[in-house]
């Protein structure tokens, strides 16, 4: 008899505890979703650009749904009002990364910053990077290595042969990593093909950032993709990255100078006994590979599709060279005191982020608690992707959002420090990226002096009309066809 009351105590015991179960899986509202196929979930409608893909998902589900990536839940915020739940409202549940297969193995176990979970490690190397390096104070004490690497620029540019063409992709890309050499390596020779290095590692990063990893959305399936070696190729570029990060540190600790560049920084902060975390050589190297891939690629992205969409629009390309001439006329370069005047070449390089941002999904982000948005429940450790290509071209915000138009930042107060959230090139609220006054300050020199020194023509006899603007996927958003241009001189 007590046997048979104690089982049957233990069946409503657990009957009890099946219908708790359901019920609060029943009560849970998550977003809408779209149809998934098993196991794959909505990987097959991603496509070679997802932030397209993506938009049109979301044009019919809504500015807030739920995608399944293979295995992980994927939140995906495509309005800027549900951006500020993100970024505002709940910023602090939203503002770790998820864990993935390459950034672990490219940053050393994700001693990195950008990339890096939320929590003290982070807190850390961000403020050790904004502090040293990134800071508008920082900023302004790189000045004259940006004017040196402009001017390098400009004469690289005048020495081409008279109406030779020029790949001004790659031209840009190469002085957007010498400058980056600059700032935190100090002076380099370039006759030791350093800085060639760096492009070249940055470029293959940049290609496995942007790859397709088994683990990042199976989970579960870790042990295939090591049995199968899918890892290899980000471990070469990895220990290519090694010996010569290892090199760098090595001469910075040999060497005597007085004027100390951003890994001299580093090194002695390793002898802080308050910095809050023990700063290996692996966090340097990490923390570098991090400032290298993320400045380097944006800022040169930000030049390409500005040259890009002025080649295409003659009429804003006269505007433009008649306000940075007009301001700098009989000087050999646009200096930066000239900068604050130029008003249209500030709308031309806002418009540029609006239109083509350098991320369009901006860095994907994790929930770290559960909570609630506009009535939906998001569950703890869902992968968040903001949408930033989408919000940037909603019509509810924009006047004929596809068009390249300038004129509409003239006189509006809208900016890209974070607070305007129809408006978030780098991002917001914890997460926002501390390069913005780095980025900036790079494009709005090398722009203007771009536009003072030279006019310029497409080649073959082409007609604006015919530049190509199509994206080339990726992790960042680059033009999928080299932009070439021929330069003439122009003397003021």
């Amino acid at each position: 008899m007590h046997a048979f009351l104690w089982l049957a105590s233990l069946t409503l015991l657990l009957l009890l505890s099946i219908k708790l179960v359901l019920s609060k899986r029943s009560s849970v509202r998550l977003p809408p979703s779209p149809w998934k196929l098993p196991i794959f979930g909505n990987l097959f409608q991603l496509g070679s650009l997802p932030h397209r893909s993506l938009d049109k998902l979301a044009k019919k589900h809504g500015p807030l749904m739920i995608v399944k990536l293979g295995q992980v839940p994927t939140l995906v915020v495509s309005s800027s009002q549900m951006a500020r739940e993100i970024f505002k409202t709940h910023d602090l549940i939203f503002a770790s990364r998820p864990s993935l297969r390459t950034t672990e193995i490219l940053f050393y176990g994700g001693k990195d910053m950008g990339f890096a979970p939320y929590g003290e490690h982070w807190r850390q190397m961000r403020k050790i990077c904004v502090i040293n390096l990134l800071s508008p104070k920082m900023v302004q004490s790189f000045k004259a290595a940006r004017v040196e690497e402009v001017a390098n620029l400009m004469d690289k540019i005048s020495k081409a042969p008279c109406l030779e063409s020029l790949n001004m992709s790659q031209v840009l890309s190469i002085f957007s990593n010498d400058l980056f050499c600059r700032a935190m390596l100090g002076k380099f020779p370039r006759e030791e093909g350093r800085n060639k290095v760096f492009h070249s590692l940055v470029e293959e990063s940049i290609v496995l950032l942007s790859g397709f990893n088994l683990v990042d959305y199976f989970p579960s399936l870790g042990w295939l993709s090591s049995l199968l070696g899918l890892d290899e190729g980000i471990k070469r570029n990895s220990g290519r990255w090694d010996p010569v990060l290892s090199q760098i540190i090595q001469e910075h600790e040999e060497k005597n100078k007085d004027d100390d560049d951003f890994v001299d920084i580093l090194l002695s902060l390793q002898k802080d006994p308050n910095l809050g975390i023990s700063l290996t050589h692996e966090h340097i190297k990490a923390l570098l590979m991090d400032l290298f891939g993320a400045g380097i690629d944006t800022t040169y992205i930000a030049l390409e599709w500005s040259m890009a969409e002025l080649i295409k629009n003659p009429q804003m390309m006269r505007k433009l060279q008649d306000e940075v001439r007009g301001i700098a006329f009989g000087q050999s370069m646009v200096k930066e005191e000239d900068l604050s005047k130029m008003s249209y070449l500030k709308s031309v390089i806002k418009e540029v982020l609006r239109l083509h941002p350098p991320a369009p999904l901006l860095l994907p982000r994790e929930s770290i608690d559960i909570c609630q948005i506009d009535g939906y429940d998001i569950p703890r450790k869902t992968r968040v992707v903001i949408n930033y290509w989408t919000i940037s071209r909603d019509p509810k915000i924009w006047d004929c959002p596809e068009e390249f138009r300038p004129e509409r930042f003239i006189d509006n107060p809208i900016d890209f420090k974070g607070q305007d959230y129809e408006y978030i090139p780098f991002g917001s609220g914890r997460r926002v990226c501390p390069g913005i006054h780095f980025a900036v300050a790079t494009t709005e020199l090398a722009l203007a002096n771009l536009l003072y020194r030279f006019d310029w023509k497409l080649v073959d006899g082409m007609v604006p009309e015919e530049v190509d603007l199509t994206e080339a996927p990726g992790l960042t958003m680059r033009m999928k066809n080299k932009l070439h241009l021929v330069a003439n001189s122009w003397v003021s």
